[in-house]
């Protein structure tokens, strides 16, 4: 196929007709997001449909279609639906950490990032052939393998030879002052930490013990503080610990009621993606436009730290792409973060592993003329910088345009600029602000954000959806294009559909006991949805049956459910997965890709 003529489009699926069908828990986000792209969609019949989710894209250089099934690595009877897939993967294990069981997330995380990934598949399809080359024009995704993705640094780091830093164990934010406000604090220093708690008058031996704990939350999904800190909170009004906060230099978030910002409207897209006005048309040429990967031939360079961009980057290396990395002198701190498999941390390889890595010293004029002049060579910069830290640095988008115009440039940021007087953006403040902490949670609960990083994981997945549609933009239009993700758009991706219920009339928050497993005599099930109250019904009767014979005489009644991982260790020998969880050349687990392309 040759490359096709430039056209002046302004958003990438421009004159693209998709024909969606198959079950909404899988269509629905990704319909949003093909709308906002610009294609035009041919809605399903409605009805029923237990069939894999359907996405079929017609229009630039032909037809794409994705496939999305709620079981691709699994056995179709342990993933049925957004429940089964959370208990087989190990995501209620890794949820319930802080409570010392394993617990279901009441929000549909399994579901959102699958649909995100197939969307992300669909885009790279049509990217592939409108580069030219006999790309593939089918992919197929599963929110299996999409659980197992957002699940990557914990079993990476549950599979690794050497023991945890801290140990896991219940516990952790959010805090709650003497008026009963519950708060999530951040401080990414030991020091505004320590001063944080001193000034609210807790024991010195208490914030020593509790700083590293309260650090590796976002790696262990738990944070065994000591009570005493959190007796400290309860005694003192919420201004009290405002003042704290605001003397210390650390950061305190109340714990808010889920609702939609000013201006966010049902269409509201989680990226932006603005296409420059310069005409710099860059054809695909070469042997590499004709790689089997969609994304072969192409160069990301990525400056980004903890999960956010670098996981954006691990997908766009996984989609053919390839990623230099760059990396502070000395390289970055968080390679020799434990577990570690042959000195390397389990959880960097998990998001970095195969991506190559210059070190650059970013502060420094000749560091900064070092990379204008890599981009001036790639198609893709990416970084997640704090928000003024690309201009103060002479590595804006008109900068890096001036070198590159072709440029894709992607930030992946917390709050993208649209929320005035908003705390620090990472994940657990964008929890807490979003009002994530009640929909994670059933309405018998009270709100928690989830430990479990899910705002970085899922806006790192929006992150390299926005570049790919942004690289699709470009081969289009002709143009570089500048590209905005964020925490926020995340945010409002796994809040929408609890408030689009509400806004119709139903409950904001799920009923007591939703997707809470039943414990059997030797560990416990995950009833699907549709089959929770008949299960529940019949609760006192698992705990007298191992949890094989209480799967057997569920489905023997129709009912579907399967098994809850509890420990992640031996999640590689689990028969459901086949094998599907592999090592690399350092011995760290690997989990499956989450396409595959035919």
């Amino acid at each position: 196929m040759g490359h096709p003529a430039v056209i002046r489009a302004s958003r990438p699926l421009e004159e693209v007709t998709v024909r969606v069908a198959g079950p909404s828990a899988l269509t629905a986000p990704a319909a949003g997001h093909l709308r906002a792209l610009g294609a035009t969609l041919t809605p399903q019949t409605p009805g029923a449909h237990t069939g894999p989710a359907t996405l079929e894209a017609t229009g630039v250089a032909g037809t794409a279609t994705a496939y999305t099934a709620w079981a691709d690595v699994l056995p179709d009877a342990d993933a049925v639906d957004e429940p089964t897939v959370q208990a087989a993967t190990g995501m209620m294990q890794v949820h319930g950490r802080r409570d010392g069981r394993p617990r279901g997330l009441a929000v549909d995380y399994a579901a959102t990032c699958a649909s995100v990934l197939t969307v992300q598949g669909l885009l790279a399809a049509l990217l592939g052939r409108a580069r030219g080359g006999a790309h593939p024009a089918q992919v197929t995704t599963g929110a299996d393998r999409a659980a197992l993705l957002t699940l990557g640094q914990y079993l990476a780091a549950a599979n690794a030879p050497e023991t945890e830093a801290v140990p896991l164990a219940p516990g952790g934010p959010p805090f709650t002052a003497r008026c009963g406000t519950r708060f999530e604090l951040e401080a990414l220093d030991p020091a505004l930490w320590a001063r944080f708690w001193r000034e609210l008058g807790a024991p010195e031996e208490a914030i020593r013990t509790g700083w590293q704990p309260f650090q590796f939350r976002y790696a262990t999904a738990c944070a065994p503080i000591p009570e005493a800190l959190h007796r400290a909170a309860r005694a003192v009004p919420w201004a009290r610990v405002q003042q704290a906060a605001a003397t210390s230099g650390a950061e305190v978030c109340p714990l808010h009621a889920p609702a939609a910002l000013p201006g966010a409207t049902a269409h509201t897209a989680p990226w932006s993606l603005t296409p420059r006005t310069a005409d710099h048309p860059r054809p695909a040429t070469g042997p590499a436009a004709h790689a089997a990967l969609p994304l072969s031939g192409l160069t990301v360079l990525e400056a980004g730290r903890r999960i956010q961009a670098p996981l954006a980057a691990h997908l766009l290396r996984q989609l053919g792409a390839e990623v230099l990395r760059i990396e502070p002198p000395g390289g970055d701190p968080l390679r020799g973060m434990p577990p570690c498999c042959e000195d390397v941390s389990a959880r960097w390889l998990a998001l970095n592993r195969g991506k190559n890595a210059v070190q650059i010293d970013i502060k420094s004029p000749v560091g900064q003329a070092e990379l204008r002049e890599l981009a001036s060579g790639a198609d893709v910069f990416l970084h997640n910088w704090a928000p003024g830290k690309a201009e103060q640095f002479g590595l804006d988008a008109d900068r890096l345009a001036a070198v590159n115009p072709g440029l894709v440039y992607a930030y992946t940021s917390g709050w993208a600029g649209r929320l005035p007087g908003a705390p620090m953006g990472t994940d657990f403040m964008v929890q807490a602000r979003m009002g994530i902490g009640a929909l994670a949670r059933p309405a018998d609960e009270p709100p928690a954000p989830s430990l479990m990083t899910l705002i970085d994981v899922l806006g790192g997945l929006l992150g390299a959806e926005a570049v790919v549609a942004g690289l699709l933009l470009r081969e289009r239009s002709g143009s570089g294009v500048r590209v905005e993700s964020s925490l926020l758009g995340a945010a409002e991706a796994l809040t929408a559909p609890a408030l689009h219920r509400a806004a119709a009339g139903g409950e904001l928050r799920r009923p007591a006991g939703f997707r809470r497993p039943l414990p059997t005599a030797d560990g416990w099930i995950a009833p699907a949805d549709d089959s929770a109250s008949a299960a529940g019904a019949r609760a006192a009767r698992w705990t007298e049956l191992t949890s094989e014979q209480a799967l057997a005489a569920l489905r023997a009644d129709g009912l579907a459910a399967t098994a809850v991982t509890t420990d992640l260790g031996a999640l590689p020998q689990d028969r459901r997965l086949s094998g599907a969880l592999t090592r690399d050349p350092h011995g760290s687990l690997v989990v499956p890709t989450p396409w595959r392309f035919v």
